[in-house]
């Protein structure tokens, strides 16, 4: 059997096989609460055959949103609005996961089409916060800088959001600590200026981190799984680099069971080497230096390539994203590539 369709266990959760729908922003929400695009766009990708399927960048509180259209799990109504969408991935053989998310400095923001600038409040934004008052680039807002308080009122909210996550029916939360957002803000000094006890040296600087895993585990019932996902380098000299991603990722075992392994995100302007599987060592490096399962993550396009880098032991699961846009039923095509046989929906049997 091809290493891509054999099943794995992280804790109670049991995934049929190692094909992950990435986290991936729709900015069409409403409010904070999914519409009927997000059950249509999550089920198809469920029907798909992937194992396990993530929900975009879900903010934790309001103005965690990258954009006012972004979705939400910070008030009680989100609950209600995410169950259908949560039971219906269920229902088709994947497991619904969410990955909870603060956009930090880089909210605010009209969706790309829009142009992707600021939004000021009168328009519906906010102001953004960070650990900085240095905004990401030219065209986004001012961030003000977190007080001390309010970081614990941010580690709370995560907290928060992980019990209705619960109560809306996931059963995988992922922790967003990469891509330039708040708490990869906190992590890198290219955006972490502070001298107090969330900044300065690495122990300081992964705090805010540490413990929003604490809080999110102390709500996050024992048998389901916890992820994070970081940005393995700034892809700058002097920056948060593989070497600091690895350390983090020793200590947050054994709260743990995944670090989804991406890069970069925190400044703009950087030069990254992109190409197929670009990635990838991240994974396989985290994976053995760290000793914890990874996801490896990053123009993953083809059957064969997915299948190898399992096969190889350069991670534990492949998370798929814009290769998941251009086909929602990528799975099926990659079953019938590597040779493998994997059931319809009794829907479609017909057609098989």
């Amino acid at each position: 059997m091809a290493t891509l369709f054999t099943p794995t266990r992280l804790r109670e959760i049991e995934l049929k096989n190692r094909i992950v729908v990435s986290p991936m922003c729709e900015y069409s929400a409403v409010d904070g609460h999914p519409q009927t695009w997000h059950l249509v766009h999550l089920g198809s990708r469920a029907v798909g055959g992937a194992a396990l399927v993530f929900t975009e960048a879900t903010a934790v509180e309001a103005r965690g949103r990258i954009s006012p259209a972004d979705t939400g799990i910070y008030l009680d109504s989100h609950i209600a609005s995410w169950r259908p969408i949560a039971e219906f991935i269920r229902k088709q053989g994947a497991v619904p996961g969410m990955q909870l998310a603060h956009a930090g400095r880089k909210g605010s923001t009209s969706a790309p089409w829009l142009g992707g600038k600021k939004v000021p409040p009168e328009q519906g934004g906010w102001e953004p916060v960070a650990p900085s008052t240095e905004p990401f680039d030219k065209d986004y807002s001012m961030p003000c800088a977190l007080a001390a308080a309010e970081i614990r009122e941010v580690v709370d909210a995560f907290h928060n959001a992980a019990e209705r996550a619960f109560a809306a029916g996931f059963e995988v939360l992922e922790i967003h600590a990469a891509h330039g957002y708040l708490l990869h803000e906190f992590l890198s000094p290219l955006s972490n200026f502070r001298q107090d006890e969330f900044g300065g040296s690495f122990e300081n600087r992964i705090r805010i981190v540490l413990q929003v895993v604490e809080a999110v585990r102390e709500a996050w019932p024992a048998r389901l799984p916890l992820f994070v996902r970081v940005s393995a380098t700034d892809w700058k000299e002097g920056a948060w680099d593989l070497d600091q991603t690895v350390e983090l990722s020793k200590r947050l075992k054994p709260a743990v069971d995944l670090i989804d392994v991406s890069s970069g995100g925190v400044v703009p302007g950087v030069q990254i080497p992109v190409g197929p599987g670009y990635q990838v060592g991240f994974a396989e490096a985290i994976r053995k230096h760290a000793a914890i399962a990874t996801g490896a993550v990053g123009m993953i396009t083809e059957p064969n390539q997915a299948d190898a880098i399992l096969k190889e032991g350069r991670a534990d699961l492949v998370l798929l994203a814009r290769e998941l846009l251009r086909d929602p039923y990528w799975p099926r095509r990659a079953a019938q590539v590597l040779g493998e046989k994997i059931k319809p929906p009794v829907q479609y049997q017909r057609a098989w």
